[in-house]
């Protein structure tokens, strides 16, 4: 359900890494104990008995930065500050981040922040301006000095066009700047274009054309100011992303790949619960499956896609119910959290279809009512598609279909289910996530694995895998006490058993797996080989 932001699942669903309770691991880990054993143009014109002299290449924009980076300064215990000491990060982390630097680890390194403009592209290929941040360590320990590891960082999905990657007061922004930047880790944290004072009307949400080439002209920038900034990037360059940037992340690894190979070498990448069978995911959605936090994702998604040239509607009336169909369009990312925009009218409480709408699978009934965000004849004809053809026939060649439906025909373009990746790989996330199902990791690993790709490269971490004798046990076992200590916050202070599995399902996506996920991302970067 979409809640306003102080029923507290709003940032559960939307955002990476909401916190739950900042002393929590300490219980947990006591308790893990026990349980131990993711131009063309025309040709030149000829005149005056001579050709015209060829016009010069136009110039190439992307990945140029615009003006220099800025300091950010941070408000630390009532001042504010340009650099952030590892003392005051641990006071900011243990404030706010779920389990605080049990889970982070002690900050080593001071933090400066910078934000840095620069040239990317639209969904449509035209010149456009966003932003990244910049997190450089410093200080006396080894660490954090000389040439440092960089991170390229996607972040999760936000309803508000003001997120920015440099406000530390933002729960993913802390808990990224303190599990790697205060780790010794240069961060470049794309805010994508759509985003915090980008001149982009809208943002291209899960458009992985679009996101990679994102993600890649920020890093093109962020190197070309370190040197003025007085710091040194090594030759390990990782990659990861959570929830969204998750998605975003693998299609950049793609990207980097496929396309720009002589530019980038990566050293290893983590996308961390994202989803990556993206047409899959949609069957599941309109074949009677939707996910918490479907009415917010959704609109973002069809207006990229209408942005992007897809064509999926002539009139939002097609696609929405009539009372949501106004103004749809300019809706998100905007000023207004999901929670404000429900309690406004704007959106239903992540209703998704008719009350009569079918199929509809069992345990999803809270997503189907009268005050629904998509007409039913839209569902009726994606439906119909899905019947006509249908895909995910097999792990070797789950794209191997042809669908004639607009929105899936899109999404099969932006599946990730096409390449195999040749660099060591962490899938991570939890089985119960009830925002971005792990069918999505499965999947990608099922894919993955019929293409060749072999353990020694890709490693997948399920949290809630039970098995006595699956990898990652330790940190399993952690997490396994982690939900039994939330559960037990909210019974021991008289709650239900029902209040303490909804409070558990609220934060499961952001408060729970997500810095669980970070925490093995960066051991995994600790510990990957050059290349």
């Amino acid at each position: 359900m979409l809640h306003h932001p102080d029923d507290s699942p709003q940032r559960a669903v939307l955002r990476c890494c909401s916190p739950v309770t900042p002393s929590a691991l300490a219980i947990a880990i006591v308790l893990s104990t026990t349980l131990a054993g993711c131009g063309g143009g025309a040709p030149a014109s000829q005149s005056g008995g001579g050709a015209q002299p060829t016009p010069p290449p136009p110039l190439v924009l992307r990945g140029q930065p615009i003006g220099s980076a800025s300091v950010v300064p941070v408000a630390v215990g009532g001042f504010r500050v340009t650099t952030v000491e590892p003392a005051q990060m641990k006071a900011l982390v243990e404030a706010s981040v779920s389990y605080g630097t049990a889970v982070t680890g002690t900050p080593t390194c001071a933090v400066t922040l910078y934000t840095l403009r620069y040239h990317t592209l639209d969904g449509k290929g035209a010149d456009t301006e966003a932003s990244t941040a910049i997190m450089l360590p410093s200080g006396s320990q080894p660490a954090c000095q000389g040439s440092r590891p960089v991170l390229l960082y996607a972040h999760g999905t936000s309803a508000l066009k003001s997120n920015d990657m440099t406000d530390l007061s933002g729960t993913e922004v802390r808990t990224v700047a303190a599990m790697f930047a205060a780790q010794g880790y240069i961060v470049v944290a794309p805010n994508y274009a759509g985003y915090a004072g980008s001149t982009l009307d809208y943002h291209p949400y899960l458009d992985a054309s679009q996101q990679s080439a994102d993600m890649i002209d920020a890093l093109r920038a962020s190197r070309s100011v370190l040197a003025s900034l007085g710091a040194s990037a090594s030759n390990r360059l990782m990659l990861s992303g959570y929830s969204q940037g998750g998605f975003v992340a693998m299609a950049t690894q793609r990207a980097m790949q496929r396309d720009y190979a002589s530019e980038f070498t990566l050293t290893a990448a983590a996308p961390l619960s994202g989803p990556y069978a993206l047409l899959q995911f949609g069957d599941a959605i309109f074949n009677g499956a939707p996910t918490l936090g479907s009415s917010g994702f959704l609109p973002m998604l069809f207006t990229a896609a209408q942005r992007a040239g897809a064509n999926l509607y002539t009139s939002p009336t097609q696609v929405y119910a009539t009372q949501y169909a106004s103004g749809i369009e300019t809706l998100l990312p905007g000023s207004l959290s999901l929670g404000a925009l429900v309690t406004a009218g704007k959106l239903p409480n992540d209703v998704l279809f008719a009350q009569d709408s079918l199929p509809q699978t069992s345990g999803y009934s809270a997503y189907f009512g009268s005050d629904h965000l998509l007409s039913s004849a839209y569902r009726d004809s994606y439906l119909s598609d899905l019947k006509a053809q249908p895909c995910n026939a097999s792990n070797n060649a789950p794209l191997n279909c042809a669908p004639a439906q607009a929105l899936r025909k899109w999404l099969l373009k932006n599946d990730l289910r096409n390449y195999t990746p040749a660099l060591p790989m962490l899938l991570c996330g939890g089985n119960q996530d009830p925002v971005v199902p792990f069918a999505n990791t499965d999947a990608a690993v099922a894919y993955f694995r019929a293409q060749g790709m072999g353990a020694g490269l890709l490693a997948v971490l399920d949290l809630d895998d039970s098995a006595l004798l699956a990898d990652y046990r330790t940190v399993r076992a952690e997490f396994a006490a982690a939900k039994q200590v939330l559960k037990l916050s909210i019974t021991q202070a008289g709650g239900s058993n029902a209040a303490a599995n909804q409070a558990l399902r609220d934060s499961y996506h952001a408060g729970l797996v997500a810095p669980f996920c970070l925490r093995e991302a960066r051991k995994f970067f600790d510990t990957a080989p050059a290349r």
